[in-house]
Formats: structure tokens, sequence, C-alpha cells
């Protein structure tokens, strides 16, 4: 359910709601009004912060919109879901034509994409080797694959066998697609749609992590957007970045994983050798005009490295922001594009 300011009238409220009243005296425009709406999806959870002024018919036809927009990417792109459309074309034949919905056939058309400008860092098909590492669904215990198994498990690790004729998806082998990269991303950008068509133009939607944003904060006050500190045993901030028409993605290895003899083992998978990645880049930061995009590029560029990422950033004129693990500390790394997302008061990073 949305929370409705008018719930939390406190002293200052009050103080406020009265200067609000002389200021609509004035023939002053009225001050738009927050609302929040929370709750579950995809297995972690959704919020959105919204401003305007509704009335209690406009708020449910918003609290409905939002979420089936995410109920509908659940419903379609789940691979929990046994009867998904994903987890259908999963269990389809090789080489058997299946009819997409146009919501999961653009996933899969944006993540060739990606697919193909990373040289294959990301690949939707990745599935079978990060199950075999213990950090899929079906959750090995904790150890090491041997070297066959990891052989074994890449013969299903291929995105170019996915053809996408149109909405019409085939596999030419057998490939095991999890959209768990992009779909997320995909849920904000349908979110974000619901609430252009409805109307509502200064929003902040987020979904496990991953942001889009539109229009401003009352005052013309941009959205401001905290980049975390990549530690694993505290939650503190790294960098702040102001967005206005634009999403956030970021992916980063310093929460998920797991230790074998002394050696930590990230859940980051790269589909090219189907062992976890070994490079010192601990944290990427995507902004994008669409949140589908930036969730797949944090996760290829997180891939990739803090060399190869940020130099495909550079090519592809990426807003990338990147923090490195040395001996010293951590090191940052900013891309020509993203330097405009950065408060110009803002201090140096903290290493």
């Amino acid at each position: 359910m949305i929370e409705r300011p008018q719930r939390r009238v406190t002293g200052p409220i009050l103080l406020g709601l009265a200067l609000l009243l002389f200021a609509l005296l004035a023939g002053c425009e009225r001050e738009p009004q927050p609302y929040r709406l929370e709750g579950p999806i995809f297995g972690t959870g959704f919020h959105v912060t919204f401003y305007g002024d509704y009335d209690d018919e406009q708020l449910d036809r918003i609290e409905h919109s939002v979420k089936d927009a995410l109920h509908r990417v659940d419903r379609l792109m789940s691979t929990y879901k046994p009867d998904s459309e994903l987890s259908r074309f999963n269990q389809a034949a090789v080489g058997e034509p299946f009819e997409l919905s146009p919501e999961t056939a653009e996933v899969i058309r944006e993540a060739i994409r990606v697919g193909d400008m990373s040289n294959g860092a990301f690949d939707v098909t990745v599935g079978s080797a990060v199950n075999l590492w213990g950090f899929g669904p079906d959750k090995h215990p904790d150890r090491v694959p041997s070297d066959d198994e990891i052989a074994e498990a890449l013969k299903e690790v291929d995105y170019q066998a996915l053809q996408l004729d149109g909405d019409t998806l085939t596999k030419t082998k057998p490939v095991y697609v999890d959209l768990s990269g992009i779909a997320k991303g995909y849920g904000v950008d349908a979110v974000a749609r619901a609430l252009d068509d409805l109307g509502v133009s200064r929003y902040l939607v987020e979904v496990g992590g991953e942001i889009r944003t539109r229009g401003s904060k009352p005052g013309e006050q941009p959205w401001r957007i905290a980049v975390e500190k990549p530690v694993s045993n505290e939650r503190s901030v790294q960098r702040i970045i102001e967005l206005d028409d634009s999403a956030v993605a970021t992916s980063g290895d310093y929460r998920n994983y797991f230790e074998s003899d002394g050696k930590r083992y990230s859940h980051t998978i790269d589909p090219r050798t189907g062992r976890p990645i070994t490079h010192h880049l601990v944290s990427v930061t995507v902004i994008t005009a669409d949140c589908m995009t930036a969730d797949a590029l944090a996760t290829a560029i997180d891939v990739m490295g803090p060399d190869a990422g940020f130099a495909m950033a550079e090519r592809e004129n990426l807003a990338v922001y990147l923090v490195v693990k040395t001996p010293e500390g951590f090191e940052t790394r900013v891309s020509t594009a993203f330097q405009n997302y950065l408060k110009d008061s803002e201090e140096e990073d903290q290493s």
C-alpha cells in the first residue's frame, strides 16, 4: 500500500502545511507531496518514491500499475517458475521456434547486443557454470569443481546459440537461459513506463539496488544516489552521484563468495572460462538511459575487469565508475562520460 504523506503529521509538517496553505492563498503552485510504495519481488524487494498531488483513486491506479508491471516481468522471465515463458523456452527442443512476448524478446535482443559488445563477457546462458560453482538456484555445497566438470558445463554456455528473428527465438544447441543479469533492470524500466503512462513525472524506482529516476525532487533538487563502498563487513558510502532522467546499476563480488583452502572464489563467473573472476575489480557502477542496459553492462564490465572494462567504457562512451582493490586500498577509475554525474563539490573518494 502506498504511504501517503498525511499519515505522518508531526510538528514540523504541520508548520509546513500552514506555510503551504499560505502559499496557495497567495496563488502559488502547491508543493508536490511525497509518496512511497514498496514490497517483495524477484527474490528481493522494490521501492518507488514519487512526488505529486494525487487523490485516493489515482494512488490506487498507480499502485496497481506498478505491481502489475513487476509481476508480469516475473511471470515472463523467472527461472524459478516452471510455467514462466522463459522456463517453457528452456524446456523446448533444440531447433524448435518459440514465440516470445515482445517484452522477453526485447530483453533477449539487448542481452545478445551486450554479449557482442563485450566479446562474450555477458552471456545469459552461463547458468550451468554458475550452478556448478554453487551460486545458482541449484546450490551445490561450497567446493571447487574439477576441470572436467567445468569443461562439461561450458558445452552449454554460448549465447550465440540463441537465434532471434523478430519475437521468435530458437536455440541451435542445448543451452539454458537465465536473465537474472538483465531482467531486474528491465523490471525497473517496466515500472518507469507504467508511471510515465499515468503522468507521474517525479520518481525514483529501485529494485534490488538497480535504480531509475525521472524529473527532480521538489525545489528542483536532483536525485542523489550513494555508491556503496565495496567492503563486506559494513555499509558506507564511496561516492554520491546525481541523476535526473537516468538509470544506474552496480555490480560487485564483495558480498557473495565462498572460500576453499584459503582462497576466495567470487560469485561472478566468467562465461568464457567457466570460472570465477580473479582480477581486483570489486565494484562497477554504470549509468545509462534505461536500467536494463545498465544492469547488463555492469555485469559485463565486472567480468571483463578494470583494464578491458574501462577500455570498453571509453570506446563506447559509457558512463562507468570502477572501484579497484590495490595493496594500498581502493582505487577509483572514472570514465569520461561519468564525469557529468559527479557533484562538483564532492570530496575525493576515501580509500
